[in-house]
């Protein structure tokens, strides 16, 4: 099917209008209406879907747009210079990353206000843009935000035929976070991509003082089926001119990719960093060995940003100092293989993951099927008993749910024949939920949480839900089918786990495949106060 760019791009433009019912009805302005009026800008699921279809190509208009929106709000992109901004992207590890360099540069220069913006939240949007390691309050959250609305619908010249009255979704939140740290004044920024590089809207910075990317793999960017190459293409036009262009080891292919843009771009240094050394023996604030490659790079980022500056510090290349150790140890980044005991549910731990790529898919159940988590520790005084386990998973309508299970599948049975299980693939789960990211059992999101990303007749007939119940069922043809759970939201969920009869064992709930999923589960459950 030939697609005609002008109208779909005419549908983008539509879909991220601003409501003018709120002009209307809105009197005050509050929190909540902050969050229903960004929410208008949430492109729906045929939107979304005409930009798949598109093959990428509406990404021309990406760059010159957000500069224009920029400039709509009273900046221009030199200023954004002032943000002293490293600037992360990669398919896996890269929020690991940022979180690891925002807690070093902290703890090194405690003196400093660092700004850390990141995507998506997990319960409140206002966790995306943080100042000290803490999310902006609800009140500066809805100052800013109305700043920047404000400045948007009242000048609305524009330059580009192609640009929207408005902004969409993530657009709007970069430009919210910019002025954030801007008039917060912050000394740092960690900037970490979206999606992609190239046409990030956060790839605005003209000179960011280092850029770095994580490991690089098949992702889910909006565009599917693209090769490894591609991807490193897209992920290395964060590298820029006179700055120095970081990369942990990828494959080979993808580094020639990488140190071919960093060439063509101009950075001042292409650098494929190394261990340092003793990092491996760090017990590093989030779980899982693949957290060390990501502590790694936030390292090196950290150290390089520090150099550029002129910060003296004396550190010894070859080992962590005290202060970057403090900040490896200290690193929290909730929803990523977090460990969290209920507080209120007696013999329930949570093991909550957005994994939501094959690689991270991966890691998630390398660290879960370990003993002391997912397996009984051996080593304990105590009668070793069989936990009641549970996995609660969800993915995005469009992406492989039956390869996802697959290697959730794969990898159990790998890490129970490396410790010698007597515990089986089939029987590892005593029960299998897939639900929607819908967060309450009436049907509704939480403001923060609601989506159009999924169509409503997909909701309504659970269809991806369904899918993966039956992909699920083709893997392990002995699972029993009364065993599998398709629910309409994640009260339902949470409130079936609730109704099992587990004989009074230890439950496990494993929570993986999406953010957003995570995110519903943390607000449902009660555990924000211990899980955020």
């Amino acid at each position: 099917m030939r697609l005609n760019l002008p109208i779909v791009y005419r549908l983008l433009r539509l879909r991220l209008r601003p409501q003018t019912e709120f002009k209307r009805s809105m009197s005050t302005r509050t929190y909540q209406e902050a969050v229903e009026r960004l929410n208008t800008l949430q492109s729906n699921a045929a939107t979304l879907e005409a930009v798949r279809a598109s093959g990428g190509r509406l990404s021309q208009f990406a760059i010159p747009e957000m500069v224009e929106y920029l400039e709509r709000i009273g900046y221009k992109p030199d200023d954004l210079n002032a943000l002293n901004v490293i600037h992360i992207t990669g398919t896996k590890g890269k929020g690991s990353t940022s979180a690891f360099a925002d807690t070093i540069l902290r703890r090194t220069r405690p003196d400093w206000k660092v700004g850390l913006y990141t995507s998506p939240h997990l319960v409140a949007v206002r966790e995306r843009i943080r100042i000290n390691g803490t999310p902006l309050s609800e009140e500066a959250f809805t100052k800013y935000f109305f700043e920047v609305w404000d400045r948007l619908e009242k000048n609305i010249t524009r330059t580009h035929e192609s640009t929207s009255l408005m902004p969409g979704y993530f657009r709007f939140i970069t430009l919210l976070a910019f002025h954030a740290f801007l008039e917060s004044k912050v000394d740092a920024t960690i900037l970490e991509v979206g999606v992609g590089g190239t046409y990030d809207s956060t790839n605005i910075v003209p000179k960011p003082i280092v850029t770095g990317i994580s490991t690089l793999g098949i992702d889910h960017v909006f565009v599917l089926g693209k090769t490894l190459e591609e991807i490193a293409w897209q992920k290395g036009g964060i590298y820029k001119e006179g700055v120095p262009a970081l990369t942990v080891d990828q494959t080979e292919s993808a580094l020639d990719v990488l140190r071919a843009r960093s060439h063509e771009l101009k950075a001042s240094s292409f650098k494929v960093i190394s261990p340092i050394s003793g990092i491996s023996d760090v017990k590093l604030g989030l779980a899982g060995k693949h957290q060390v490659g990501n502590a790694n790079l936030a390292v090196h980022l950290t150290r390089e940003f520090l150099k550029v500056k002129q910060v003296p510090l004396d550190i010894n290349k070859e080992s962590l100092s005290v202060a970057e150790i403090e900040g490896l140890t200290s690193t929290r980044w909730p929803g990523r293989c977090q460990e969290v005991v209920d507080p209120r549910r007696t013999n329930t731990t949570w093991f909550l993951d957005g994994a939501h790529t094959v690689e991270s898919l991966r890691c998630c159940f390398e660290w879960f099927v370990n003993p002391g988590s997912g397996i009984p520790d051996q080593a304990s005084q105590t009668e070793v008993k069989e936990p009641f386990r549970v996995l609660v998973f969800n993915c995005t309508s469009g992406r492989s749910g039956a390869s996802f299970l697959g290697v959730i599948l794969d990898t159990i049975n790998v890490r129970l024949q490396q410790l010698e299980s007597d515990a089986t693939t089939v029987g590892f789960f005593d029960r299998v939920i897939f639900c929607t990211n819908v967060t309450y059992a009436d049907g509704e999101f939480k403001g923060d949480l609601a989506t159009k990303a999924t169509s409503e007749a997909d909701l309504a007939s659970l269809k991806t839900q369904q899918e993966l119940a039956s992909a699920w069922s083709s893997h392990l043809p002995q699972y029993p089918p009364s065993q599998i759970l398709v629910l309409p939201s994640i009260e339902h969920a949470i409130r079936s786990i609730g109704s099992f009869n587990t004989e009074g064992g230890h439950v496990q709930v494993v929570v993986t495949g999406s953010l957003h999923l995570v995110g519903g589960v943390i607000e449902v459950a009660g555990l924000s106060d211990i899980a955020l």
